[in-house]
Formats: structure tokens, sequence, C-alpha cells
């Protein structure tokens, strides 16, 4: 054997016989303080149990019972991996299905234990009288107080504040929603059983109604047979604003208005700081079943949600208000006036209950609006008598207009506590949601808007081939049109099939504009934007539709242009394009109109295909600063959109550490940022949970805001020269990787189920942008996905261990820096975090198991040891740096996943790579492929954040 052969045998045996949890300490104090949730998750996985029993009979519990022993035998090191991989060989694939469905369903019962032991554990600090804990609103506000903030400043930081979720689909959160359903109750019951004394007939009562849910969950297909349709994603994004948004969001936005208020009373604060938004629908990049059609059906329905909502609570409203002019005295002429002609006919002629008259006045005119704009689909027949003589809302600040006459009536009859309930809660939902419910962003990529736009001055003979021409011939040709209003093209205007179809959508999203406001549609995002030209292409299609107007000189657009810099090479230009294009005259004067406002939205996921782990994190907040300083020079503000995934890898972690990590300058009052895959149920699937996060996004914004938070001080300039040398050196032991190895894309998609994701109907896109086997024509999540679902998690550290040894070397020096730094720079501190989270969730003994599946010895060993090599590397600069080698040290939540239910991953990650074997040896059956697809989302659901 070859020295180079005996090392790669070396480091396989060491990947192999090394579990991860070996990684991670727990101890007495830690074991005590989760032992409640070690009973829910015995409780609940019993319950399962004895419905897999009933169900599926003795065998098959036995079957799970053997793997789910096995898979903590391997954990202490009492049965190889061996032992259990072999219970599966040579078994029918409707045999190995109850496995993979009893542990997909654990999946969902534990994340369900492990966050109601979150809850339980802040209601713990409450009621002992701690104080408040960090990311919540309490801490921050107290943070702010000790800041001493002059409420001027506060004003010109914050006046405008606003924090955008933006929920974006994903091929692995195709939950239903009787599962959806199933959980919640189950939810709630867990809360009942845990808070509640309960008698033992009541316990008895609680346990039955647990285990009928689990048997619902147990007899109901956690996936669709079919493909995701764009409509089922549609329908999946809305679900959450029944589930928690409609209950949590106004609450939220009140509550923080009112502590601005009474921190900062003279400095004009009172916005709705968290409004929504959607990709859902409006992304077409890379998905061509966006149409215009589509785009239609997605403002509808978000429409429709927000009509219904008002609807309802104007009815419950109707229900409550039925205060009599005979019990109370003052009532206002305003609300005298708002009901007149809609109070039921008495002898008197006096309308007794003027409030409910008032409410049912505002239904009317609701039901009408709904009525002009949606149609039949909201207004039952029943209320159409009430909607066919009223003239419709013009606009949700009408509607608003009236529920405040109600709300002064309220007050001035010392009616306070009602007035501060429902109708409080309803005002606040019309400011909030307004009739468009949530912004649906387009979305589309560069090379497309260039074919379509070229096409276009071609037709209307501008320009005969303007894809010949360079930047500045490009930018003086599209200057020229969009500072003059002829249109380009006419109704009998002959196009290609690709020209017709992006128009079709830029006049979908005018159309919805018309109906449901500008808010319908905010932004127009340019995808691998690499150009001023890039953002003026898309301006080009705006003015097509009469979404851009160019004035006389004054030009106005409701959508804003926001250009994506996505690659690291991209991040690295952005400011110099940002400044190029507000040299131009018309396009600065735009700007100016949407009150000197420009949105940049930053690429997480592509950067880091690109450049690995920490280059792109870096290029990132380079890239923030220059964008900041550019803007500055500008004289306009920047709103930065982060898009973020679900992994570490695309940008994921902790939300509230990721806006603290933001460099000086680069929140200003308002971001947004993406939500997506299983992050969104986890996050967003019920009403404790979504106040949580959402406080959070909020404490952060506020912090990182009127706030320094970088820490580094007059060290910056240092701090920044250091990391340019660890990127670039990060990079480069990446793309030796990914980039320079012969053969990594044969021994990517073998050793992944990347083929399957494309061949098995997994989500409404395409796996690629085109159809070529590039990784940078790769999409972001099914490159993340695959790397996840066989435990190696490479985007989310490759290269990085490499990075840190070579800069450190033998200097004890320098590596006190880096600790330093990971002290006191929250930046490094998150990266430094979000890092070991990945590493604690990887194993390279199951990855070593697909890699099994390449087919090339020797390529499957050459890069299956660069890879442990690095892994290995990385965990030990990661442990020198932040001084212990507990990964998890800072992340309590994560340690109790990974010790007590990350074991019961095993049976999923080896019958995976099983049925992987025999897919590929060509039994193509369904039950093969829906074996497969049932993995991929049980990993998915139990990693929680896997693409």
């Amino acid at each position: 054997m070859t020295p180079e052969r005996h090392h790669d045998s070396e480091a396989i045996a060491r990947a192999i016989a090394t579990p991860m949890v070996d990684r991670i300490r727990v101890d007495d104090t830690g074991r005590s303080a989760t032992e409640p949730l070690r009973d829910d998750i015995r409780f609940l996985g019993g319950l399962l149990g004895e419905v897999i029993r009933s169900q599926a009979g003795d065998d098959v519990f036995d079957l799970v019972e053997d793997s789910r022993r096995d898979a903590f035998g391997i954990r202490y090191q009492d049965v190889s991996r061996d032992d259990l991989a072999e219970r599966y060989i040579g078994r029918d694939v409707s045999e190995l299905m109850p496995v993979i469905r009893a542990f997909t369903n654990f999946a969902l019962l534990a994340n369900l234990a492990e966050d109601l032991h979150r809850e339980r554990r802040r209601r713990i600090h409450l009621i002992a009288g701690d104080p408040p804990q960090a990311s919540s609103l309490g801490a921050t506000f107290a943070r702010l107080a000790d800041a001493g903030l002059d409420d001027e400043r506060v004003h010109r930081l914050i006046a405008d504040a606003n924090v955008v979720p933006v929920i974006t689909a994903h091929p692995t959160e195709t939950r239903r929603k009787s599962v959806f359903d199933a959980q919640n109750r189950i939810n709630e019951l867990m809360r009942v059983r845990g808070r509640t004394e309960l008698t033992a007939d009541e316990e008895s009562a609680v346990t039955r109604e647990i285990s009928r849910h689990i048997l619902m969950l147990w007899q109901t297909a956690l996936i669709r047979m079919r493909r995701l349709t764009i409509s089922d994603e549609i329908t999946t994004g809305l679900r959450y604003y029944g589930a928690s948004f409609f209950d949590v969001i106004p609450a939220l936005n009140n509550d923080v208005r009112e502590s601005l208020q009474a921190a900062f009373p003279t400095a004009g604060l009172d916005t709705s700081i968290i409004t929504m938004g959607s990709w859902i629908g409006g992304d077409r990049d890379g998905n061509p079943f966006v149409t215009g059609d589509i785009v239609t059906e997605a403002t509808s329905a978000a429409a429709a949600t927000a009509m219904r909502h008002h609807l309802d609570e104007l009815t419950a409203l109707h229900q409550e208000l039925s205060m009599s002019v005979r019990l109370i005295s003052g009532v206002t002429d305003e609300l005298s006036a708002l009901g007149e002609g809609f109070a039921p006919e008495t002898p008197d002629g006096v309308d007794d209950e003027p409030f409910r008259s008032a409410v049912t006045a505002v239904r009317s005119r609701l039901l009408a609006r709904a009525d002009a704009t949606l149609g039949s689909d909201v207004v039952a027949p029943t209320d159409r008598y009430l909607a066919a003589d009223a003239e419709p809302y013009a606009d949700a600040a009408e509607f608003l207009a009236d529920l405040d006459v109600i709300d002064a009536a309220l007050r001035a009859v010392v009616d306070d506590a009602i007035a501060d309930d429902r109708l409080a809660a309803l005002r606040e939902a019309v400011r909030t949601f307004g009739f468009h419910l949530s912004g649906l962003d387009m979305r589309q990529n560069s090379e497309t808007h260039e074919e379509v736009v070229g096409e276009l001055l071609a037709w209307a003979g501008v320009c005969d081939d303007y894809a010949a021409l360079d930047e500045d011939e490009r930018v003086e040709v599209l200057a020229a049109e969009l500072t003059s209003r002829r249109p380009l093209t006419s109704p009998d205007a002959q196009l290609s099939e690709l020209a017709v179809k992006e128009l079709g959508v830029v006049h979908a999203a005018a159309a919805a504009v018309e109906r449901f406001g500008p808010k319908a549609v905010p932004v127009y995002i340019i995808s691998m934007c690499q150009s001023v030209s890039d953002m003026f292409e898309a301006m080009i299609l705006l003015k097509e539709a009469g979404l851009y107007d160019a004035g006389d000189g004054s030009p106005a657009c409701s959508v804003r242009v926001v250009p994506l810099f996505e690659t690291i090479e991209d991040l690295q230009a952005g400011a110099g394009i940002l400044t190029s294009a507000l040299g131009v005259p018309f396009y600065r004067e735009l700007i100016r109109s949407q009150g000197d406002l420009h949105e940049v939205m930053l690429g997480y996921s592509d950067s880091n295909k690109d450049g690995g782990y920490l280059a792109a994190n870096w290029a990132l907040y380079r890239g923030e600063l220059d964008l900041v300083d550019a803007a500055r020079t500008a004289g306009v503000r920047l709103r930065l959109f982060h898009g973020r995934g679900g992994t570490v890898g695309r940008g994921g972690g902790p939300s509230y550490d990721a806006i603290l990590a933001q460099p000086p300058g680069a929140v200003q009052g308002s971001l947004r940022l993406t939500e997506q895959g299983e992050i969104i149920a986890a996050k967003y699937a019920e009403p404790v949970r979504a106040r949580r996060n959402l406080e959070s996004l909020v404490a952060a914004t506020l912090e990182s805001s009127l706030l320094d938070v970088e820490g580094l001080g007059d060290e910056s300039a240092e701090a920044y020269r250091v990391f340019d040398e660890l990127a670039a050196s990060a990079r480069a032991a990446y793309s030796r990787l990914v980039h320079d190895t012969p053969g990594f894309v044969e021994y990517f998609t073998a050793s992944t189920p990347l083929s399957e994701i494309g061949a098995l109907n997994i989500g409404s896109r395409p796996t690629s942008r085109k159809q070529t086997t590039a990784i940078s024509d790769l999409r972001a999540i099914p490159w993340v996905l695959s790397w996840t679902q066989c435990r190696v998690m490479l985007p989310g550290w490759y290269g990085t261990g490499t990075a840190f040894a070579e800069w450190i070397g033998d200097d004890p020096d320098r590596l006190a820096v880096l600790s330093d730094y990971y002290r006191r720079w929250p930046f490094f501190r998150s990266v430094m975090s979000n890092m070991a989270q990945v590493l604690a969730k990887s194993d390279m003994g199951l990855a070593y198991r697909y890699a099994q599946l390449v087919p090339d010895v020797e390529l499957r060993d050459r890069v299956f040891t660069m890879i442990v090599d690095e892994h290995e590397r990385t965990i030990a600069m990661c442990a020198a740096i932040t001084g212990t080698d507990d990964l998890l040290a800072d992340n309590d939540a994560l340690k109790r996943s990974v010790v007590n239910r990350f074991p019961y991953l095993e049976p999923l990650n080896l019958l995976q790579v099983e049925l992987l074997q025999r897919f590929r040896a060509g039994d193509d059956s369904p039950q093969i492929r829906r074996a497969i697809q049932l993995t991929m989302n049980g990993l998915a659901t139990a990693l929680r954040n896997s693409g």
C-alpha cells in the first residue's frame, strides 16, 4: 500500500469510528434540565409505538423497535452500523416503508417536544423573575435604555422601521394540512398535559386524545402522490396566516409601537414594524411554471385570505358590540352617521344598538370591495344583499378610517377595555395586511431579461442586435427608452413564446396592483445582476406593463427594482453597480420619488456554492460595508434583503444572531429576509413560537439600528485585513475540491441523492437553472439538500479549517487574535457558532455509507479522504479558537436534539442508502420512488434546516 493510500485508509477509519456525539459535552446539570424533554419524547414515542403495533402488527413493531435499539447501540458503540444496515437488506420495500414512516412520524413528534421544552424553559425563567432573555423585546428595550439614546436620533434611524419576513417555497416543506392540523392539536394537548393539574380521568382523556391524533398521523400519507404544484405551495404558504400570523403580528406590532412611544415619546414613531412578503407564485427564476395566471392566482389568494379575516372579525365584532343606548350615553355623531340606514326598524325609530349598525355598515362596504375585486369566492350568497348597494372601499385606509370612528365612539362611552380588544386587533391587522395581505415579489434571471428586451428593441426598430452592444451602449439605449413614454410593443406584436410569457407575467402584476394596491407587488428582483443594464432591462418590462411611467422628467414606479448580487464576484462589484446606476439622472430621480430608499438583495446560497462557507460570509460582510458606503455617498438610504435559506450553507442559523452580525450601518431600521423550508414550520406553525421568533427579528433590528454592536472599534481595519486573507485561503481550499478536483461532479452526483431529487418530483421547480451538470448552474437548494441528506453538510464548513490552520501556522499570537475576535465580534462569533452547529449535525461514518454509492473506487477514496481530512481539521481549529472541544457549548437547544434524538436518524439514513442502491440498480417501481422520497422528507423533518 502506498503512503497516500495508507493515509486515505487511516482517515476513513477514523471517520467511521468517531461518533459526532463524542464532540458534545453534557453534564449532570444539562441532563437534569432536559429530563422533562426526555419524558415528553418517551411519552409520545410510546404512544406512537402502540399505534404502530395496533395498526401494522407485531412484526413491523419489532422491526421498528429493534432499529431504535440498534440506533442507540451505535451511539454507544455496542452495535455496528453494519448490524443495523443488514436488517434492511433483502427485505421487500413494503416491509421497509412502515419503518420509514415510523421514524419520520417520530421526528415530527420529537420536534414538537423540543419546541414545547423551549417554551417550558422560557416560562420557568419568567416565573422565577429572571432578567429578560437575549433576543426578547424586554432585553432589547433594557439595552436601549442603558444606551441613553435621544429621541431625535431614534427618529432619524427608525422612523420608517420595517421588518419583512418573505415566505418562499421549498421542496421538502410539503406537509399536508391534515398533518399540520394534527401536529398543532397534539401541541395544544401536550400543553394541557404539562401545565394543568389533571385528575386521573382527565389525564387519561388527554392521553387518549393525543393517541387519536397520532393514529390520524399514522394513517395519513405525509406527502402527496403527485408532484407538488405552485398552487400547492401558495396554499401551504397562506396556511400560516390562520395558524399564527393573524393572531401574532398585529399584537406584536402594537406592543412594539407602544414600547417605542413610551421609551422615546417625542420621536414620532407610529409604524407597523412587521409586514409580510412572499415569493411563491412570483419567483420565476429557473421555474418555467410561473406564468401570468400563477401571479394572478397568488395575489388573489393572498387578498382573499386577508379579506376573509377582516370579514370574520367584523362578524365577531357585530356579535360583541351589543351596547344599548338605553344603558350608555354619549354616542358620537360620527358613529350614528356611519351606521345610518343599517339599524333594525323599531317602534320609536331609535337605533338601540348603534355600534352594531355601524359594524354592519362597514361590513357592507367591505363586502362590496370583496365582490368587486374577488367575486363570489369570498362573498357568500347570504351576504350579497349587503354588498349590492354599498359603495366599495377604495382602499384599506378608508376601511381603517371607519374602524377608527367606531374606536373613538367606544372610548367616548368609556369602553376602552372593549376598544382595546378585538377592534384594536382588527385595526392593527388592517394597518399590517391591508387588502393585499403580503407583497408578492417578482424575480427573474438577468439573462432572460437580456434576451426578451433585445427582442423588444429589435421589434420596435430601436436596436437590431442589442446583445452585441457593450455596457455603456446598452445603458444609453435603455436610458433613452426609460425617459420616453413610448411603448416598445403593441397588442398585435409577433413575439417569441418567451417574450409573450414574460410580458404576461408583468401585465398580471400590473393588474394585481390595480386590484389590490401597490403593496401587492412591491419589488422586482433581478437574479445574477452584474451590471446597470441588468437593472434597466427589468424596468423596460415594467414600463411595457404600465408599472413604470417615464413622466416629464419625473419618473414614477410603484415597484422597486432590486438587484440581487449572488456570486462572490458580484458581491464585490455590487457597490460599484449601485453607484453607477445612481449616477444615471433619470434613475436617481426615480429613487428620489421612492423616498430616497434603495433596496439591494444579497444572495447567500450561490455565493456559498461559488466559494465556500467562510469566503461567502466574508464577501457578504465586505459587500455590505461597500454598499453602505456607496449609498451614504449617493445620499440614499439602503435597505438590504437577505436571501437566507434554512441551512447554514444558505445563510441560515439563528436570525437574532445573524442580524446582530451585520456590519455597521447595514440595517438602518429595516430589512427583508427570506424564510423557507422546515424553518417556516419550526418558527411559525403556532402562535407561541411565531411570537417568539418574530419578536427576535424586531429586537435584533432595533439593536443593530440604534446600538454599536460590531464591537471592534478602531481595530476594524486590521480585522477586515485578516479576514480578507482568511477568505482568500478558504476559497482556494474549497475550489481545490469543488471546482478543480477531476471527477468531483461525478462523486457528488453518485454519493448524494441529487439525481433522485430531480427524478422523484420533489418541489415545483427543476433542480438546475439550465439543463447542464455544472455546479454553477445547479440551484442552491438541491446542492445543499443533497449534502445534508448524506450528512456531509459540506456547504456549511468546507475550506474553513484549512484557512484557519494556514493563517495561524505555529504562531500562538495569531491564534489569540482569532480567539479575541470570536469573543468580541458578533460576525465572527455567528460564523463559528453556525459552523459548529453544522459540524454537530454531520456524520462522516454515515457519509462513508453514501460514498460507497460511487462506483469509481479510486475517485471515491480520493474525494472522501479530502472531505474527511478537512472535516477533522475544521473541528480541531474550531476547538482551538473557541477554547472548547464541545461543538455545541453555546447552543443548548441543538445539544438536546443531538443527544436525545439524533440516533433516530440512523435508520432513515441507512434505509435511504439501501433504497438508492436498489433504485440505481434498476428497481424503478413506484414503491421504491415513494420510499426514497419519504426518507428525504423524514431526514429533512428531523434535521429541521435541511436546505
